[in-house]
């Protein structure tokens, strides 16, 4: 009886240290890097400096004067079309998931702003980095000192949390299966 119950309890860790080390693998993005969801960010220079993986997450953090809104396709993202969005975010600070491998389109839905640019196109990959869609490769643009420091310092934080979870992994193995 002590043995089944030691044996449970193991499972139980086991399985929470997976849980923690699939959450440390996964990235937020803030949108626009340190400027963030704003009409003079340059969205294609962010977007093509980032790598973004099924469970990594959005972050969009704006003024009252924005919004996001999801779009159902490229020709709607191209036009700026903002009248039938799959999703629409208000409130200043809004989390997006991204759960599958494809491409994703947002917006904001202030009347005028995505035809000034404020617009970002999301390219997800699998997990283990191979693309599911086939999409187009994001425009060669040069990015800002700010951005590329706010993707360094969130690249270094998502692999110390790597490192911190394999470690966590491991020690909890030998001690409950050695």
């Amino acid at each position: 009886m002590k043995t089944s119950s030691c044996r449970i309890w193991q499972l139980v860790v086991l399985i929470l240290v997976s849980v923690i080390h699939k959450e440390a693998l996964a990235a937020k993005h803030a949108v626009g890097g340190s400027q963030g969801w704003d009409e003079s960010t340059n969205f294609d220079s962010w977007s093509s400096s980032e790598t973004f993986k099924v469970g990594d997450e959005l972050e969009f953090k704006y003024t009252p004067l924005h919004s996001v809104v999801e779009l159902p396709n490229e020709s709607a993202f191209k036009s700026c079309d903002i009248g039938s969005p799959l999703k629409s975010l208000s409130g200043g600070s809004n989390t997006v998931k991204l759960d599958k491998p494809g491409t994703r389109y947002f917006a904001c839905g202030t009347s005028g702003h995505c035809e000034q640019g404020m617009k970002v196109k999301i390219t997800t990959v699998a997990a283990d980095g191979s693309s599911a869609s086939s999409a187009s490769s994001p425009a060669t643009t040069t990015t800002t000192p700010s951005s590329s420091q706010s993707t360094s310092v969130a690249s270094h934080q998502h692999q110390l949390l790597s490192f911190l979870s394999l470690i966590t992994t491991l020690l909890v193995s030998l001690v409950f299966f050695i």
